[in-house]
């Protein structure tokens, strides 16, 4: 059997990583370094225990939205497209720990504004492989929990970003450049706007006050920005049209992603306390108003009221109440739902979104959620002076500022992504395999065990 070059280089690749890891030097604490934490007696152990629990909840997401959209995908591409989720989880955790969480929250990197430090991106020799990272609390970032912790909670977050993406570009995309691409997305799209949020130097949020709770803009609008750009970079497929396979998949899946939400939104306070609290209820109720919205205003436009709608309104509501989670009360957060619902439904069904072919509809699902809740976020977040309704106007213009920053950074960012992938590794596979399927083409395997595919079909279809 003869192996193609790229797999052998990705093998490679892991296989370096694996070596460099094992012979990795031992970090050396400085006293500069050491002056950055505190001491054993600062943990709190109900933090902990809250912030390994929301951990683990946020794991669950990436495999519920696995189910999510492989039940809505054609019989021939669920595999294809549930692994496409779920091998982020193996990717991306290697990326984190070797050089992400490095460039996400390592010593900042940036410039000077009237005399005020900002920053764009963390030192990637920071805490590479780990490096200081350990059982003490970072005075700055997680002051009452292990900074290990902090570092796999925020680690669930990167995982499941990319896996956001892959709805866009389903039933078309080459596995092995997928991989390639979503190693290049995390370091040089997810992991700089990480830090430029939520590092306490990070310029989005210290220059332009961008409040993010939880993730809207950090994980959604890249996710769906990235998204708009892969469906334009690699074009519509050969037959746009399919029936989702599975429907129960789809709630399975809806559900799991509901349930993990809240240690996204919830455990994104850091502490098991009041805010932790609040962002519970509203990820809830943004959610169930979200999700009665999308069915009933579909019913206004003539379409029955579906289970697919359901799920999709759903989440909707779960994208458009994370930027705002702990920032809002109980009846802002039906109205996040509410208005959310509406947008992403009129975006959706929009002529301009039918003709790119964004296959399960990521962007106007991720992208306008992620959009909304940030717009939202600053005309009712609470606080003196915090958003448009508390007389912050300049916090609601410098908001407005960032969203197009944002936007621009993650859609033409990704343009360059994938065209640079798609020069080393062709982006799409072949008509053939398309044709055929991509659970059969790209992976022999199949959702019915009695079907053959002689070989000279699959060496056609690579």
């Amino acid at each position: 059997m003869k192996i193609e070059k790229r797999w052998i280089i990705s093998f490679l690749i892991i296989s370096a990583a694996a070596i460099a890891g094992l012979f990795w030097p031992e970090a050396v604490e400085t006293p500069e370094i050491l002056s950055q934490f505190g001491k054993t007696e600062d943990i709190v152990p109900a933090d902990v225990a809250w912030l390994l629990t929301a951990s683990c909840l946020v794991l669950l997401m990436t495999p519920g939205l696995s189910f999510f959209y492989g039940g809505m995908v054609g019989k021939k591409n669920v595999i294809s497209t549930m692994l496409q989720s779920f091998i982020c989880l193996g990717v991306v955790t290697l990326l984190w720990v070797i050089v992400g969480f490095s460039l996400a929250f390592g010593d900042p990197i940036g410039f000077h504004i009237d005399g005020r430090f900002y920053s764009v991106v963390g030192n990637p020799f920071s805490f590479a492989f780990m490096d200081h990272v350990g059982v003490l609390p970072h005075l700055k970032m997680a002051s009452t929990i292990p900074f290990m912790l902090f570092a796999l909670f925020q680690m669930k977050f990167a995982i499941i970003t990319p896996a956001i993406i892959t709805g866009s570009f389903a039933e078309r995309v080459r596995f092995i450049s997928y991989l390639f691409f979503i190693c290049l997305f995390t370091l040089l799209i997810y992991a700089p706007l990480c830090h430029s949020v939520w590092h306490p130097n990070g310029i989005l949020g210290t220059y332009f006050g961008v409040k993010d709770f939880a993730g809207g803009t950090v994980v959604h609008m890249s996710a769906g920005f990235a998204a708009l750009a892969g469906v334009l970079v690699l074009g519509k497929r050969k037959n746009s049209s399919h029936i989702p396979t599975n429907i129960p998949f789809v709630l399975l899946g809806t559900g799991m992603l509901w349930f993990g939400w809240f240690g996204f939104n919830a455990g994104s306070a850091l502490a098991a306390n009041g805010t932790a609290a609040m962002a519970f209820a509203t990820t809830t109720t943004a959610s169930a108003a979200a999700m009665l919205t999308w069915i009933f205003f579909e019913r206004l436009n003539g379409r029955k009221v579906s289970a697919l709608g359901a799920c999709v309104g759903a989440v909707v509501g779960l994208v458009a109440i994370t930027p705002a989670a702990g920032y809002v009360t109980v009846p802002q957060s039906i109205f996040f739902g509410f208005i959310t619902a509406i947008v992403s439904n009129l975006v959706l069904n929009a002529k301009a979104m039918k003709k790119i072919d964004d296959t399960l509809d990521v962007f106007a699902c991720h992208g306008v959620g992620g959009i909304m809740g940030m717009i939202l976020t600053a005309i009712f977040a609470q606080g003196e002076n915090a958003s448009l309704l508390h007389g912050g106007w300049n916090v609601f213009a410098h908001h407005m500022m960032a969203l197009l920053l944002v936007s621009a950074f993650t859609f033409f960012g990704s343009i360059i992504l994938f065209r640079i992938t798609n020069a080393i590794i062709p982006l799409r596979v072949s008509e053939a395999s398309e044709q055929l399927g991509l659970d059969i083409s790209q992976h022999d395997e199949s959702l019915d065990p009695n079907r053959h595919v002689p070989m000279t079909i699959l060496d056609l279809a690579k």
